[in-house]
Parts: C-alpha cells; sequence; structure tokens
C-alpha cells in the first residue's frame, strides 16, 4: 500500500468517527432541548389528543350536524333556537379545557366558531315570525349554508386544527 493510500483510509476513518461523534452529540443535545422545554411523549400524546377532541367538536357543532342531532317536528322554532344553542355551548363548554394543548390561533378559531354558529342561529331566528316551527327555522340555516360559504366555518376550522396537530407529529 503506498502512503497516498494509507493516509486516504486513515482520513475516511477520522471522518467517519467524527460524523458519528456529530450524530449523537446532535441527539443528546436535542433530547436536553426537548427536557428543558417540558416536551415529552406525554405532552405530545395530551397535545394530539386535545387536537382531537377539538377537531371533534368542530363537527359536533357544525350547523348541519347539530340539526340533524337536534331536530324535533314539535319544537317551536324560537325552542329549537334555545335547543341549537344550548347544545353548541355544552360541547364547547365540555372541551374548554383544551384550550390548554393547543396554540392560541387553533383555540381562536374554535371559539370563533361557536360565536359564528351561535350569531347565525339567533339571526335567523329573528328574522321568522312568531309561529314558525323548528323545521322552518332549520330549513333556514340549511338554506343559509347552502348559499353563503361563510356559514361553513367548520371546514377551515377542521384544518387549521388538522394543520396545527401535523405540526406535533
Amino acid at each position: 500500500m503506498t502512503l497516498f493510500e494509507i493516509l486516504s483510509v486513515v482520513l475516511l476513518v477520522v471522518v467517519l468517527l467524527l460524523v458519528i461523534w456529530l450524530i449523537t452529540e446532535f441527539s443528546g443535545m436535542k433530547a436536553a432541548i426537548k427536557e428543558k422545554t417540558g416536551i415529552n411523549n406525554e405532552t405530545i400524546k395530551l397535545r394530539l389528543q386535545a387536537y382531537e377532541r377539538l377537531s371533534l367538536l368542530t363537527e359536533r357543532i357544525a350547523l348541519q350536524n347539530l340539526i340533524s342531532r337536534h331536530s324535533n317536528a314539535s319544537l317551536s322554532a324560537k325552542e329549537m333556537k334555545h335547543t341549537l344553542v344550548e347544545a353548541i355551548k355544552a360541547e364547547y363548554d365540555y372541551n374548554i379545557s383544551q384550550q390548554v394543548y393547543v396554540t392560541p390561533d387553533a383555540w381562536r378559531a374554535v371559539h370563533n366558531l361557536k360565536e359564528q354558529n351561535i350569531y347565525i342561529i339567533n339571526q335567523l331566528a329573528a328574522g321568522l315570525p312568531m309561529q314558525a316551527t323548528g323545521l322552518d327555522l332549520s330549513k333556514n340555516i340549511i338554506d343559509f349554508l347552502m348559499h353563503n360559504q361563510k356559514g361553513n366555518l367548520n371546514s377551515v376550522v377542521a384544518e387549521v386544527l388538522s394543520f396545527e396537530a401535523k405540526k406535533v407529529m
């Protein structure tokens, strides 16, 4: 073997050892950063569960889903309005603790969805005559959703939550 070949082999071994050392140092630094910031597998699991629960909340308070779950032909429009608004509030209140685990933007999106849906229900109910039925209110809400893209904010919020959850993973 020539001197050049020996030096090449020695240099290759040194570079290989240096790469191995850098990889182990990087892994150690990554673990130290996670430990200092409090990010561990349990934290990640809790955050992902929160995004999952808020995604479910988003689907449950979507106006078309509320109507299908709470439709009752014997209710007046006023009673139906009250039923839908209370269902939204109950779902939201049940999941309010999840805001601790998600970003402020994600929580704000969920909160805005709740407020917007209650506003839509109240506005559409206010435009009905006193003798209107719950079925009339349901029909107005469905018509609103079909003709107004702003009424389907739940799909935008679901996308926000999905995007945020993917960043956690």
